[in-house]
């Protein structure tokens, strides 16, 4: 398993398909106001992804894969990265590291990109977030090369 932490830009990253810390979706998408990665996706992207995710609730830590609006990838990775409190755990983040590569996979995608789940609007801190994906890399056998992107603003 290949992957490697990054500064930067979550979609400005030079790879096939990037990850969506969505909610559970629960609510529709059209009542939220995304913060964060989903919000930089939504206004990148535009709304075709978000209509493609349907009404169907995601089990907390499972992914779901749509197209990537008009953003450069070949695809976006959502997952359900927050309970119904708007919080991540541990067992969330993990779970939804491993679903993600596990999509990337079935859809051939060769490199993937995923901020630090959790450590936005789930409340989890960014260090423990970033440990927490980076050990359950290390436990996969993977084809697929992620790059772990740690937020930092353009300067």
């Amino acid at each position: 398993m290949t992957f490697d932490v990054v500064e930067g830009d979550l979609l400005e990253q030079p790879v096939d398909v990037i990850v969506n810390a969505w909610n559970r979706n629960i609510i529709p998408w059209w009542l939220l106001i995304p913060q964060g990665v989903s919000g930089a996706i939504k206004r990148r992207a535009g709304y075709g992804c978000f209509r493609e995710l349907g009404y169907r609730p995601l089990p907390l830590g499972t992914a779901r894969h749509t197209s990537a609006g008009r953003l450069p990838y070949a695809g976006i990775i959502h997952v359900a990265a927050i309970n119904m409190l708007w919080r991540a755990s541990a067992r969330s983040i993990t779970d939804c590291t491993r679903s993600a590569l596990e999509l990337a996979e079935r859809h051939g995608y060769r490199s993937l990109a995923t901020p630090l789940l959790g450590s936005g609007s789930g409340g989890f801190s960014p260090d423990r977030a970033e440990a927490l994906i980076c050990e359950t890399l290390q436990q996969l056998d993977s084809p697929v090369k992620v790059l772990v992107v740690r937020f930092r603003k353009p300067t």
